[in-house]
Order: structure tokens, then C-alpha cells, then sequence
């Protein structure tokens, strides 16, 4: 399983990463410092959720025409 966080306040990261290193069951793969590669991170991570959401029929998705007339 892969999971991506964000963590808010930035005195708290030392200590999440020391408890993390500590687990061995635990890989970290990699960490994003840039804030424009974060954003996009959270951006992509976002529109995946709003997909999940609508196959489950919670949420309610433009169409590519509707898109296209907006521009």
C-alpha cells in the first residue's frame, strides 16, 4: 500500500520522519521538499478522489464537452 501525506506544520516533520526510520516495515520512497511538485502531488491525489467518487456515484463530474465550451 502507498500513501502520500502532507504534514501542515513544518516543526512536527523531524520527528514524523525519526518515527517513521524506525519502522522497518516502513519504505520510504520519496520525499517531495519542492512546494510546486507538492501541490501537484495533492492536485492529482485530489482528481483520483473526485474519480473514485463519482464511479461511486457521490459526486457528479463535468463532461469533456462541457470542459471544452468553458474555454
Amino acid at each position: 500500500m502507498k500513501l502520500i501525506l502532507d504534514i501542515k506544520e513544518n516543526n512536527r516533520i523531524p520527528f514524523f520522519m525519526e518515527l517513521i526510520k524506525s519502522l522497518d516495515y516502513i519504505s520510504i520512497i520519496k520525499e517531495v521538499k519542492e512546494e510546486r511538485k507538492s501541490q501537484f502531488i495533492t492536485d492529482l491525489a485530489e482528481a483520483f478522489n473526485d474519480v473514485k467518487l463519482h464511479e461511486q456515484g457521490k459526486k457528479k463530474l463535468k463532461t469533456a464537452k462541457d470542459l471544452l465550451n468553458e474555454l
